[in-house]
């Protein structure tokens, strides 16, 4: 009620006295009590006018750092907004509308505007949090003022509101155990040759400049010519994440605003955390969706602030509705050799045969299941690196575990 109230404190005892003395002037009699009742309230009517004379001057600049916050992150506001007043004004009081993907505290003490032909400029700094992913507009920016006797407030609303968008937790996961370097490169690039072995590497005639090193000398023998071996090329090692957005893994909330399902949030969060793990070990990273489509621009490996940038990407994905196929992964994935991590939901019995052809041809199958419950004793034992999350349970618990899988294989 206080919000939409005009007067202050002070001002209601103005009013409030203004109507007593009226009252009492005409049963009283007395003259005098009716001249201080209309003083008062031309007083307020005064102070009315000064203050519809206040006014927004140009627009409201926000600059959000981070710009993508993440959930659970902390994120600081700078707000700047211009404001011009014919007359003086008391200090009063400012606040920025937050939406409910964040959370802090948006308002405080605003200093006297002066009343000198030009605009004050408000410039204030508060914190937020990132309570759900999505993009979340930030405003208006509001400022109460009140006239230079205290007696009326007025709240002006300034600018336009600012989108933000807070991106899925990426949390800090496990290294990859060794024999995932050496069917790929961890943190290094893999090398590709034409040709099988080192006698057999394609050669192509010396040209000028050749280092003599490389001079292939069975090929020259052969040919009767200087061979040279052909240039290898280096080129990062791929790695695939899957993220299944079938909606019949899910809660039916999960189709809806993002942050309503939590087994699906926790997915999303392992998701982005792998893909920032596998980049930072040097993979290039795509993520699909379990019908192939593609959720974000592949990321090259070892680019560490482009990975934590895609993960923004993932800020408002939902659910889907299942496709025909219901597969946990593509059936393209069944060829990948590289590393393969899985995020899905719950599991049916069926889901065991398309999983298992990936599991037998990829160098690090790793399969993250959120849901209640799941038995993965199967899987594990046709090859998957298998863990089971609680919705909003610790991915960086249940990839370590999954990980320490293939350590233990590496040890027979």
């Amino acid at each position: 009620m206080r919000r939409f109230w005009p007067f202050t404190l002070r001002g209601t005892g103005a009013l409030l006295l203004a109507a007593a003395a009226f009252v009492i002037a005409q049963r009283a009699g007395i003259p005098e009590l009716l001249y201080f009742g209309t003083l008062l309230v031309a007083l307020l009517a005064a102070s009315t006018v000064s203050l519809l004379l206040t006014r927004g001057a140009g627009a409201v600049t926000r600059v959000v750092s981070p710009e993508v916050p993440e959930v659970g992150g902390i994120a600081t506001v700078s707000v700047r907004a211009g404001i011009q007043s014919a007359l003086p004004t008391a200090p009063g009081r400012w606040r920025d509308s937050l939406p409910a993907g964040l959370t802090g505290t948006a308002e405080g003490a605003s200093p006297t505007i002066v009343a000198n032909g030009a605009s004050s400029t408000i410039e204030v700094r508060y914190d937020v949090a990132g309570v759900a992913r999505g993009v979340h507009a930030l405003g208006p920016f509001e400022v109460t003022t009140t006239d230079p006797f205290g007696l009326i407030r007025r709240r002006i609303a300034l600018g336009r509101t600012t989108t933000v968008t807070v991106a899925p937790t990426i949390r800090d996961l496990a290294a990859l155990p060794g024999a995932a370097g050496e069917a790929g490169g961890s943190r290094q690039t893999t090398t590709l040759q034409i040709g099988q072995g080192a006698d057999n590497l394609v050669a192509r005639p010396y040209a000028p400049g050749d280092s003599m090193r490389r001079i292939h000398w069975r090929a020259t023998a052969h040919r009767d010519t200087l061979m040279v071996r052909q240039e290898e090329q280096e080129s990062s090692p791929a790695a695939t994440v899957v993220l299944d957005r079938a909606v019949s893994r899910w809660s039916p909330l999960a189709a809806h605003a993002p942050g309503s399902d939590r087994a699906f949030e926790t997915a999303v969060s392992a998701c982005v955390s792998a893909v920032a793990r596998l980049v930072h070990e040097g993979y290039t990273v795509d993520v699909i969706d379990s019908d192939g489509a593609l959720l974000a621009d592949p990321v090259e490996g070892g680019d560490d602030a482009d990975a934590r940038a895609t993960a923004a990407a993932f800020a408002s994905v939902r659910a889907r509705p299942d496709d025909p196929s219901h597969r946990v992964v593509p059936a393209a994935a069944a060829g990948l050799t590289g590393p393969v991590v899985v995020v899905t939901g719950a599991l049916h019995p069926e889901d065991r045969s398309s999983l298992g052809a990936v599991a037998q041809r990829s160098a690090l199958p790793v399969l993250l299941v959120v849901s209640d419950d799941a038995d993965l004793d199967r899987l594990r034992a046709g090859g998957w690196r298998a863990a089971h999350v609680r919705p909003g349970g610790d991915v960086a618990a249940a990839w370590d575990g999954a990980i320490e899988q293939g350590y233990a294989r590496v040890g027979r």
